[in-house]
């Protein structure tokens, strides 16, 4: 086999390996990425980017029915061209990724399809249309991502029961979906099925939707996708599912133990992702995974193993990362710069915003209130209602905002949650009070324009700081 040596060693493609191999050759390092499949990952080709896309053509159906049913404007959907959208979406994911591989080869990242095996610290074999093996003088980068997780005797078959990597590539629109799972993931599929005209039925084990958000979050949520004729049931557990003509039959226990059966066309599992490190060779370079399968870094401000040289990014990550694209570019960015020997700040995963594209949408960002509560902290905590400004009464949509401050006139914001329309939008804003430890009275003295949906986050630090103005 051909022997080959670089600087840096990137296994995987998605978010977190070519924003590392971007980085770095920026730097003036030589880099090799090995992507067995396509650069960009499951972000790109089968989650945030396609999903998106799809979300996006879902508020255009929804839009019609709020013309007509709200504002008199008597439009009426004559039918969604299933061939026509996913053309659209498809073309979206083909220009990223040709814009993506463009990058790559501008920046003088040399990018290996085949899969590589870990055969010591620094060194890997590739299998594969580029068979060889690889040294790496200033380390290796471990970014292979996750997969969905399965349940036993759920398995995928791409039609009946789907996951979320191919719920949107599954044929046509079905007319019921029975969604195992309330997290992100879960929501934003449930939502995309109801705008599209789908009986669907939300199951999630916890007591609330989004268990990892702050609970008024949950709530706020269930709220909006009860009122849009999704079956929420929290507290609830899949008991059994079993294939007939034409669907599945599905029993689903509720929070008091009672079981119920209801018939499906489709069972989407979501119920969270499961990083990818088979094959990967970890032992040969001397790692081992923890408990939940993840890679941990042995030094979370470098994320580097215990392996000197070995870095991780992205999915591969255990908790306090997030799991998420954004926060995979700023782990890319970090391994890139320590590699380079250039000073790099470790990743704030407290000021990682969290979003759920749904309609109604959420978005996060710090502690929630028990969180907050939990670390000892005197909480000073307040919720505004989208509908008390103007403009969240043209939405009609309801929704909220809700900011946790320690008590004190200088007390630092440890977190603000938003529900409602185009809030994914909006949280830059408060990612940024949250990361700069400003207290209510900082933001406070910063004026909002009005009307905006973003003014209800000006009035909820202005009550917190003793001015309030719509709110008592």
């Amino acid at each position: 086999m051909n022997e080959n040596s670089t600087d840096v060693i990137v296994i995987g493609g998605g978010t977190g390996g070519y924003s590392t191999a971007l980085r770095a050759a920026a730097l003036g390092l030589s880099v090799t990425l090995f992507e067995r499949d396509l650069v960009g990952g499951t972000c790109l080709h089968r989650g945030c980017i396609p999903s998106k896309a799809m979300l996006h053509a879902a508020q255009l159906v929804d839009g019609i029915a709020e013309a007509r049913e709200r504002w008199g404007v008597k439009a009426t959907l004559e039918t969604v061209d299933w061939d026509a959208l996913t053309a659209t979406r498809d073309d979206i994911v083909t220009r990223n990724h040709r814009g993506v591989e463009g990058h790559l080869t501008r920046a003088g990242v040399r990018v290996v399809r085949g899969t590589a095996e870990l055969t010591g610290p620094r060194t890997v074999r590739v299998t594969g249309p580029e068979a060889g093996r690889w040294t790496a003088a200033r380390g290796v980068v471990l970014a292979t991502g996750s997969r969905p997780r399965t349940l036993p005797g759920l398995e995928p078959d791409g039609h009946r029961i789907v996951t979320s990597d191919d719920a949107l590539f599954a044929p046509g629109l079905p007319g019921s979906v029975l969604v195992l799972g309330g997290g992100a993931i879960g929501v934003e599929y449930a939502s995309f099925h109801r705008s599209m005209g789908a009986e669907v039925t939300l199951v999630e084990a916890a007591d609330r939707l989004l268990p990892l958000e702050d609970a008024d979050v949950g709530r706020h949520l269930t709220r909006g996708l009860k009122k849009r004729g999704i079956d929420v049931r929290t507290g609830a557990r899949l008991l059994d599912a079993q294939p007939y003509e034409g669907g599945l039959r599905a029993t689903v226990r509720n929070a008091r133990g009672e079981a119920a059966t209801l018939d499906t066309e489709r069972l989407l599992v979501a119920v969270g992702r499961a990083p990818v490190t088979g094959g990967l060779g970890l032992a040969a370079a001397g790692l081992t995974t923890d408990g939940q399968g993840f890679v941990a870094p042995a030094d979370w401000s470098r994320l580097e193993t215990a392996v000197a040289g070995i870095h991780v990014v992205g999915d591969l990550l255990p908790p306090p990362s997030l799991g998420l694209a954004h926060a995979s570019f700023a782990e890319g960015l970090l391994v890139a710069e320590t590699l380079a020997g250039r000073p790099s700040r470790p990743v704030d995963y407290a000021a990682v915003p969290r979003v759920t594209y749904s309609s109604p949408q959420t978005a996060s960002v710090g502690l929630s209130e028990a969180e907050a509560r939990e670390r000892g902290h005197e909480v000073a905590a307040n919720t505004m209602p989208l509908t008390a400004v103007a403009k969240g009464m043209v939405h009609g949509k309801g929704g909220m905002v809700k900011v946790i401050a320690e008590r004190g006139a200088q007390g630092r914001v440890l977190g603000v949650h938003l529900v409602g329309p185009h809030v994914s939008e909006m949280i830059a804003e408060s990612q940024l009070i949250v990361a700069w430890d400003a207290a209510p009275a900082d933001v406070a003295q910063h004026i909002h324009a009005h009307p905006t949906l973003s003014e209800a986050v000006g009035e909820a630090f202005l009550t917190l700081a003793g001015r309030g103005l719509h709110q008592s």
